[in-house]
C-alpha cells in the first residue's frame, strides 16, 4: 500500500507571514498566537512549526518581510523623481498618498515599534529600514537633511492617517520646503 503524495503548496510559508501581519492588525502583538495564524493562514497548526522556530522567528519575519517591502515602495516613488524638487513631491504623495500611508500599514508599524522596544535584537529592522529610507532620500539631498525628511515622513504619516483634520498636501508641501531651505 503506497501512500498518497504530499500536496505541494508553495505559497504555504507565504499565506502564514500574511497572516502573521493580518493577525497582528487585528489582535496587536499580545494577543497574537501560532492558532490565530494557522487559522488565519488556512493551515495546519503543524505547518507553522514547520516553517518557523517558533512565534519570535515567525515574527521576526514577518516584520523584516514588511519593512522590505515598505522600503521597496519608498524607494520606487522616489526613483520617479528626476530632481530634489520632484522627490519634494514624492515624499508629500507618500504622506497623503495611497499605498504607504494606510492604516494597516501604520498598524503593523506601530506593532514593530512595540514589539521591537521589547526585543532589542530586532530593533535590527527598524534600524536597517531608517538606513535604506536614507540612502534613497541621499540621492537627492545631503544626508542630515536626509535624515531630516525620513523622520518627518514617518511622523508625518502617523499624523496624516490619525489627525481629525489632516494638513493638506499644499501645507505639507510647504514643510517639506522649509526643511530642504533651512538645512
Amino acid at each position: 500500500m503506497s501512500k498518497a503524495p504530499r500536496q505541494n503548496d508553495p505559497d504555504r510559508r507565504e499565506r502564514i507571514l500574511q497572516a502573521t501581519l493580518d493577525m497582528l492588525v487585528e489582535h496587536g502583538i499580545s494577543h497574537i498566537t501560532h492558532r490565530k495564524i494557522a487559522q488565519a493562514a488556512g493551515v495546519s497548526l503543524g505547518s507553522m512549526t514547520y516553517y518557523f522556530a517558533g512565534i519570535d522567528s515567525l515574527l521576526s519575519e514577518a516584520f523584516t518581510r514588511f519593512a522590505q517591502a515598505m522600503s521597496d515602495s519608498y524607494r520606487a516613488r522616489l526613483e520617479e523623481a528626476g530632481n530634489a524638487e520632484e522627490a519634494c513631491a514624492a515624499i508629500v504623495g507618500m504622506i497623503c498618498g495611497e499605498g504607504i500611508a494606510t492604516p494597516y500599514n501604520l498598524q503593523v508599524m506601530y506593532q514593530l515599534y512595540a514589539y521591537a522596544n521589547r526585543t532589542p535584537a530586532l530593533k535590527i529592522i527598524m534600524q536597517d529600514w531608517m538606513k535604506r529610507s536614507q540612502q534613497v532620500l541621499e540621492v537627492f539631498f545631503d544626508p542630515i537633511t536626509a535624515r531630516t525628511l525620513d523622520a518627518f515622513i514617518e511622523g508625518m504619516t502617523l499624523h496624516y492617517v490619525t489627525d481629525r483634520e489632516p494638513l493638506s498636501q499644499e501645507d505639507l508641501a510647504r514643510m517639506v520646503a522649509k526643511i530642504v531651505r533651512q538645512t
